[in-house]
Protein backbone atom coordinates (compact mmCIF):
# COMPACT_ATOMS: atom_id res chain seq x y z
CA UNK A 1 0.00 0.00 0.00
CA UNK A 2 2.82 2.37 0.92
CA UNK A 3 4.46 1.61 -2.42
CA UNK A 4 1.35 2.57 -4.39
CA UNK A 5 0.82 5.67 -2.23
CA UNK A 6 4.39 6.76 -2.95
CA UNK A 7 3.83 6.34 -6.68
CA UNK A 8 0.63 8.38 -6.52
CA UNK A 9 2.34 11.14 -4.54
CA UNK A 10 5.24 11.25 -6.98
CA UNK A 11 2.84 11.51 -9.92
CA UNK A 12 0.90 14.29 -8.23
CA UNK A 13 4.12 16.12 -7.46
CA UNK A 14 5.12 15.83 -11.10
CA UNK A 15 1.79 17.21 -12.23
CA UNK A 16 2.09 20.08 -9.76
CA UNK A 17 5.48 21.03 -11.17
CA UNK A 18 4.20 20.70 -14.74
CA UNK A 19 1.27 22.98 -13.94
CA UNK A 20 3.52 25.79 -12.72
CA UNK A 21 3.40 29.00 -14.78
CA UNK A 22 6.06 29.34 -17.45
CA UNK A 23 9.24 30.92 -16.10
CA UNK A 24 9.86 33.81 -18.47
CA UNK A 25 12.69 36.21 -19.00
CA UNK A 26 11.97 39.50 -20.75
CA UNK A 27 14.56 40.93 -23.15
CA UNK A 28 13.86 44.61 -23.74
CA UNK A 29 11.05 46.85 -22.53
CA UNK A 30 10.83 49.50 -25.28
CA UNK A 31 8.25 47.75 -27.46
CA UNK A 32 4.75 49.04 -26.73
CA UNK A 33 3.40 45.49 -27.15
CA UNK A 34 4.84 44.92 -23.68
CA UNK A 35 1.43 45.92 -22.32
CA UNK A 36 0.19 42.50 -23.46
CA UNK A 37 2.15 40.89 -20.61
CA UNK A 38 0.38 42.82 -17.87
CA UNK A 39 -2.86 40.79 -17.65
CA UNK A 40 -0.93 37.51 -17.79
CA UNK A 41 1.33 38.62 -14.92
CA UNK A 42 -1.57 39.88 -12.82
CA UNK A 43 -3.49 36.61 -13.31
CA UNK A 44 -0.45 34.51 -12.44
CA UNK A 45 -0.44 32.87 -15.88
CA UNK A 46 3.28 33.56 -16.33
CA UNK A 47 6.16 33.99 -13.90
CA UNK A 48 8.51 36.77 -15.00
CA UNK A 49 11.78 35.85 -13.29
CA UNK A 50 13.97 38.52 -14.87
CA UNK A 51 13.87 41.58 -17.11
CA UNK A 52 16.77 42.95 -19.15
CA UNK A 53 16.99 46.35 -20.78
CA UNK A 54 20.08 47.76 -22.50
CA UNK A 55 19.05 51.41 -22.15
CA UNK A 56 19.68 52.58 -18.59
CA UNK A 57 16.87 55.13 -18.92
CA UNK A 58 14.27 52.41 -18.99
CA UNK A 59 15.57 49.72 -16.63
CA UNK A 60 13.63 51.19 -13.72
CA UNK A 61 11.00 53.00 -15.75
CA UNK A 62 8.80 50.71 -17.82
CA UNK A 63 5.41 49.01 -17.82
CA UNK A 64 6.67 46.10 -15.72
CA UNK A 65 8.22 48.23 -12.96
CA UNK A 66 5.05 48.46 -10.82
CA UNK A 67 4.44 44.69 -11.01
CA UNK A 68 7.85 43.19 -10.21
CA UNK A 69 10.49 43.51 -7.47
CA UNK A 70 13.43 45.78 -8.27
CA UNK A 71 15.91 42.92 -8.08
CA UNK A 72 14.37 41.30 -11.16
CA UNK A 73 15.61 44.07 -13.47
CA UNK A 74 19.05 43.77 -15.05
CA UNK A 75 21.35 45.85 -17.23
CA UNK A 76 23.12 42.71 -18.50
CA UNK A 77 21.26 40.11 -20.54
CA UNK A 78 23.79 37.38 -19.76
CA UNK A 79 23.59 38.06 -16.02
CA UNK A 80 19.80 37.94 -16.11
CA UNK A 81 19.82 34.59 -17.92
CA UNK A 82 22.49 33.02 -15.69
CA UNK A 83 20.89 34.12 -12.43
CA UNK A 84 17.23 33.44 -13.20
CA UNK A 85 17.35 30.42 -15.54
CA UNK A 86 14.12 31.11 -17.46
CA UNK A 87 12.43 28.39 -19.50
CA UNK A 88 11.95 30.90 -22.30
CA UNK A 89 12.61 34.53 -23.15
CA UNK A 90 10.24 36.96 -24.84
CA UNK A 91 11.81 39.86 -26.73
CA UNK A 92 10.32 43.35 -26.49
CA UNK A 93 13.11 45.50 -27.87
CA UNK A 94 13.98 46.64 -31.38
CA UNK A 95 13.82 44.17 -34.25
CA UNK A 96 17.57 44.57 -34.71
CA UNK A 97 18.04 43.56 -31.07
CA UNK A 98 16.49 40.14 -31.74
CA UNK A 99 19.87 38.92 -32.96
CA UNK A 100 21.54 39.83 -29.65
CA UNK A 101 18.82 37.97 -27.77
CA UNK A 102 19.31 34.80 -29.81
CA UNK A 103 23.10 35.01 -29.48
CA UNK A 104 22.72 35.05 -25.69
CA UNK A 105 19.86 32.57 -25.27
CA UNK A 106 20.61 29.87 -27.82
CA UNK A 107 23.92 28.60 -26.34
CA UNK A 108 22.17 28.43 -22.95
CA UNK A 109 19.38 26.28 -24.38
CA UNK A 110 16.71 28.88 -23.69
CA UNK A 111 13.70 29.06 -26.02
CA UNK A 112 12.70 32.42 -27.51
CA UNK A 113 9.62 34.20 -28.78
CA UNK A 114 10.14 37.55 -30.52
CA UNK A 115 7.59 40.12 -31.57
CA UNK A 116 7.02 40.26 -35.31
CA UNK A 117 8.92 40.26 -37.59
CA UNK A 118 11.67 37.76 -36.86
CA UNK A 119 14.60 39.95 -37.90
CA UNK A 120 15.58 43.28 -39.42
CA UNK A 121 17.53 41.70 -42.29
CA UNK A 122 18.09 38.40 -44.09
CA UNK A 123 21.62 38.29 -42.70
CA UNK A 124 20.38 38.59 -39.12
CA UNK A 125 17.60 36.05 -39.70
CA UNK A 126 20.04 33.53 -41.16
CA UNK A 127 22.38 33.75 -38.18
CA UNK A 128 19.46 33.50 -35.76
CA UNK A 129 18.11 30.41 -37.52
CA UNK A 130 21.54 28.77 -37.55
CA UNK A 131 21.95 29.33 -33.81
CA UNK A 132 18.46 28.05 -33.02
CA UNK A 133 19.05 24.88 -35.02
CA UNK A 134 22.55 24.34 -33.66
CA UNK A 135 21.39 24.49 -30.05
CA UNK A 136 17.98 22.90 -30.57
CA UNK A 137 15.83 25.72 -29.25
CA UNK A 138 12.47 27.04 -30.36
CA UNK A 139 12.61 30.44 -32.07
CA UNK A 140 9.03 31.62 -32.48
CA UNK A 141 7.55 34.86 -33.79
CA UNK A 142 4.42 36.40 -32.31
CA UNK A 143 1.76 38.03 -34.50
CA UNK A 144 -1.52 39.39 -33.19
CA UNK A 145 -3.27 37.84 -36.20
CA UNK A 146 -2.20 34.32 -35.17
CA UNK A 147 -4.83 34.40 -32.41
CA UNK A 148 -7.69 35.58 -34.67
CA UNK A 149 -10.48 33.03 -34.86
CA UNK A 150 -11.41 34.60 -38.22
CA UNK A 151 -8.05 33.64 -39.74
CA UNK A 152 -8.33 30.08 -38.44
CA UNK A 153 -11.81 29.91 -40.02
CA UNK A 154 -10.41 31.11 -43.37
CA UNK A 155 -7.75 28.39 -43.29
CA UNK A 156 -10.38 25.78 -42.45
CA UNK A 157 -12.64 26.77 -45.36
CA UNK A 158 -9.85 27.36 -47.88
CA UNK A 159 -10.42 24.11 -49.76
CA UNK A 160 -14.03 25.06 -50.52
CA UNK A 161 -13.00 28.09 -52.58
CA UNK A 162 -11.64 26.04 -55.46
CA UNK A 163 -8.27 26.91 -57.01
CA UNK A 164 -6.97 30.07 -55.34
CA UNK A 165 -5.91 32.94 -57.56
CA UNK A 166 -5.72 36.01 -55.32
CA UNK A 167 -5.16 36.97 -51.69
CA UNK A 168 -5.33 40.57 -50.49
CA UNK A 169 -4.09 41.46 -47.01
CA UNK A 170 -4.46 44.93 -45.51
CA UNK A 171 -2.79 45.94 -42.26
CA UNK A 172 -1.93 49.16 -40.49
CA UNK A 173 -3.32 52.25 -38.83
CA UNK A 174 -3.12 56.04 -38.92
CA UNK A 175 0.56 55.99 -37.95
CA UNK A 176 2.48 55.11 -34.77
CA UNK A 177 2.93 58.74 -33.76
CA UNK A 178 -0.66 59.57 -34.64
CA UNK A 179 -2.08 56.80 -32.44
CA UNK A 180 0.10 57.76 -29.48
CA UNK A 181 2.94 55.24 -29.41
CA UNK A 182 5.56 55.97 -26.75
CA UNK A 183 8.74 57.85 -27.58
CA UNK A 184 10.85 54.90 -26.42
CA UNK A 185 9.06 52.80 -29.05
CA UNK A 186 9.21 55.44 -31.79
CA UNK A 187 12.97 55.87 -31.30
CA UNK A 188 13.61 52.55 -33.04
CA UNK A 189 10.32 51.85 -34.84
CA UNK A 190 11.02 54.74 -37.22
CA UNK A 191 14.70 53.86 -37.71
CA UNK A 192 15.64 52.04 -40.94
CA UNK A 193 18.37 50.00 -39.23
CA UNK A 194 16.81 49.20 -35.86
CA UNK A 195 13.42 48.31 -37.36
CA UNK A 196 14.55 47.36 -40.86
CA UNK A 197 12.18 49.86 -42.48
CA UNK A 198 8.90 51.62 -41.82
CA UNK A 199 5.40 50.43 -42.64
CA UNK A 200 6.81 47.87 -45.10
CA UNK A 201 8.30 45.98 -42.14
CA UNK A 202 5.90 46.93 -39.35
CA UNK A 203 2.79 45.86 -41.26
CA UNK A 204 4.06 44.20 -44.43
CA UNK A 205 5.17 41.27 -42.29
CA UNK A 206 1.55 40.36 -41.48
CA UNK A 207 0.59 39.78 -45.09
CA UNK A 208 3.79 37.89 -45.86
CA UNK A 209 3.24 35.70 -42.81
CA UNK A 210 -0.40 34.93 -43.57
CA UNK A 211 0.29 34.25 -47.25
CA UNK A 212 3.09 31.82 -46.36
CA UNK A 213 0.75 30.07 -43.92
CA UNK A 214 -2.25 29.90 -46.25
CA UNK A 215 -0.07 28.64 -49.12
CA UNK A 216 1.54 25.92 -46.98
CA UNK A 217 5.02 27.42 -46.83
CA UNK A 218 5.48 28.22 -50.51
CA UNK A 219 7.81 31.04 -51.51
CA UNK A 220 6.85 33.54 -54.22
CA UNK A 221 8.62 33.43 -57.58
CA UNK A 222 8.75 37.22 -57.83
CA UNK A 223 8.23 40.23 -55.57
CA UNK A 224 7.36 43.75 -56.67
CA UNK A 225 6.85 46.69 -54.31
CA UNK A 226 6.20 50.41 -54.16
CA UNK A 227 7.18 52.27 -50.97
CA UNK A 228 6.05 55.84 -50.32
CA UNK A 229 6.57 58.65 -47.85
CA UNK A 230 3.23 60.40 -47.60
CA UNK A 231 4.25 62.11 -44.36
CA UNK A 232 7.99 62.86 -44.68
CA UNK A 233 7.84 65.52 -41.99
CA UNK A 234 6.59 62.92 -39.51
CA UNK A 235 8.62 59.90 -40.70
CA UNK A 236 11.67 61.33 -42.50
CA UNK A 237 13.83 58.19 -42.34
CA UNK A 238 11.43 55.44 -43.44
CA UNK A 239 8.46 54.65 -45.66
CA UNK A 240 4.96 55.09 -44.26
CA UNK A 241 3.04 53.24 -46.98
CA UNK A 242 3.84 50.03 -48.85
CA UNK A 243 2.24 48.02 -51.63
CA UNK A 244 3.80 44.57 -52.06
CA UNK A 245 2.84 42.13 -54.81
CA UNK A 246 3.86 38.49 -54.51
CA UNK A 247 3.71 36.35 -57.65
CA UNK A 248 3.45 32.61 -56.99
CA UNK A 249 2.70 31.74 -60.60
CA UNK A 250 -0.84 30.52 -59.96
CA UNK A 251 -1.66 32.90 -57.09
CA UNK A 252 -1.14 36.65 -56.68
CA UNK A 253 -0.89 38.19 -53.22
CA UNK A 254 -1.43 41.91 -52.65
CA UNK A 255 -0.17 43.31 -49.35
CA UNK A 256 -1.25 46.79 -48.35
CA UNK A 257 0.80 47.93 -45.34
CA UNK A 258 0.41 51.49 -44.16
CA UNK A 259 0.81 54.08 -41.46
CA UNK A 260 -1.61 56.22 -43.45
CA UNK A 261 -4.92 54.37 -43.22
CA UNK A 262 -7.72 56.67 -42.01
CA UNK A 263 -8.64 53.91 -39.55
CA UNK A 264 -6.74 50.92 -38.16
CA UNK A 265 -7.30 47.63 -39.95
CA UNK A 266 -6.20 44.01 -40.11
CA UNK A 267 -8.39 42.40 -42.75
CA UNK A 268 -8.01 40.01 -45.65
CA UNK A 269 -9.79 38.88 -48.84
CA UNK A 270 -9.21 35.39 -50.24
CA UNK A 271 -10.45 34.53 -53.74
CA UNK A 272 -10.85 31.16 -55.42
CA UNK A 273 -12.63 30.17 -58.63
CA UNK A 274 -15.58 28.86 -56.59
CA UNK A 275 -15.89 31.55 -53.94
CA UNK A 276 -14.38 34.22 -51.77
CA UNK A 277 -14.01 35.00 -48.08
CA UNK A 278 -13.69 38.34 -46.33
CA UNK A 279 -11.88 38.20 -43.00
CA UNK A 280 -13.13 41.48 -41.59
CA UNK A 281 -11.96 41.59 -37.96
CA UNK A 282 -10.38 39.32 -35.37
CA UNK A 283 -13.63 37.38 -35.08
CA UNK A 284 -15.83 38.44 -38.01
CA UNK A 285 -16.08 36.85 -41.47
CA UNK A 286 -18.39 36.76 -44.47
CA UNK A 287 -18.23 35.46 -48.02
CA UNK A 288 -19.74 33.62 -50.95
CA UNK A 289 -19.01 29.96 -51.76
CA UNK A 290 -20.46 27.98 -54.67
CA UNK A 291 -23.50 30.18 -55.05
CA UNK A 292 -24.24 30.37 -51.34
CA UNK A 293 -23.87 33.64 -49.45
CA UNK A 294 -22.14 33.41 -46.10
CA UNK A 295 -23.62 36.27 -44.08
CA UNK A 296 -21.42 38.26 -41.73
CA UNK A 297 -20.91 36.23 -38.59
CA UNK A 298 -19.04 36.52 -35.32
CA UNK A 299 -16.88 33.57 -34.35
CA UNK A 300 -16.01 32.34 -30.85
CA UNK A 301 -12.46 32.76 -29.60
CA UNK A 302 -10.01 29.98 -30.36
CA UNK A 303 -9.43 27.40 -27.65
CA UNK A 304 -6.22 27.34 -25.63
CA UNK A 305 -3.37 27.27 -26.40
CA UNK A 306 -4.18 28.89 -29.75
CA UNK A 307 -5.85 31.97 -28.30
CA UNK A 308 -2.91 33.52 -26.48
CA UNK A 309 0.77 33.98 -27.22
CA UNK A 310 1.97 33.06 -23.72
CA UNK A 311 -0.16 29.93 -23.48
CA UNK A 312 1.04 28.96 -26.95
CA UNK A 313 4.67 29.50 -25.96
CA UNK A 314 4.19 27.45 -22.79
CA UNK A 315 2.56 24.60 -24.72
CA UNK A 316 5.36 24.61 -27.28
CA UNK A 317 8.17 24.75 -24.72
CA UNK A 318 6.64 21.96 -22.63
CA UNK A 319 5.97 19.72 -25.60
CA UNK A 320 2.18 19.90 -25.47
CA UNK A 321 1.91 20.92 -29.13
CA UNK A 322 3.97 20.55 -32.27
CA UNK A 323 4.60 23.42 -34.67
CA UNK A 324 4.54 22.88 -38.42
CA UNK A 325 7.04 24.60 -40.68
CA UNK A 326 4.33 26.74 -42.33
CA UNK A 327 2.65 27.75 -39.06
CA UNK A 328 2.52 31.48 -38.46
CA UNK A 329 4.90 31.36 -35.50
CA UNK A 330 7.35 28.88 -37.01
CA UNK A 331 10.97 29.70 -37.79
CA UNK A 332 10.71 28.48 -41.39
CA UNK A 333 7.65 30.62 -42.13
CA UNK A 334 9.30 33.68 -40.67
CA UNK A 335 12.55 33.20 -42.54
CA UNK A 336 10.41 33.43 -45.67
CA UNK A 337 8.73 36.56 -44.30
CA UNK A 338 12.09 38.29 -43.81
CA UNK A 339 13.17 37.30 -47.32
CA UNK A 340 9.93 38.71 -48.75
CA UNK A 341 10.40 42.02 -46.91
CA UNK A 342 14.01 42.20 -48.08
CA UNK A 343 12.88 41.60 -51.67
CA UNK A 344 10.18 44.26 -51.32
CA UNK A 345 12.74 46.86 -50.24
CA UNK A 346 15.09 45.91 -53.08
CA UNK A 347 12.25 46.08 -55.59
CA UNK A 348 11.22 49.53 -54.38
CA UNK A 349 14.80 50.79 -54.75
CA UNK A 350 15.23 49.43 -58.27
CA UNK A 351 11.68 49.77 -59.57
CA UNK A 352 11.86 46.18 -60.79
CA UNK A 353 10.43 42.85 -59.71
CA UNK A 354 13.00 40.73 -57.87
CA UNK A 355 13.49 37.19 -56.62
CA UNK A 356 14.02 36.13 -53.02
CA UNK A 357 17.62 35.81 -51.85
Amino acid sequence: MKKYLSVILLCCAGLAVWAQPLRLGVAGVTHDHLWGMLPAIEKGEIDVVGVWEADIRYIGDNLLTPLLPKDRFYGSLEEMLDRTHPEAVVAYGSIKQHLDVVRACAPRGIHIMVEKPLAASVKDASEMAALARRYGILLLTNYETTWYSSNAWVKQRLGELGPLFRIEVYDGHEGPREIGCSERFLEWLTDPVLNGGGAVVDFGCYGANLATWLLDGREPKWVYAILRQNKPAVYPKVDDDALIILDYGDVSVYIGASWCWPKGRKDMFVYGLDGHIYQQTADTVSGWIKGETIPEQSLPALEAPYNNSFRYLEAAVRGEISIGKADTGALENNLTVVKILDAAKRSARTGKRVKLR
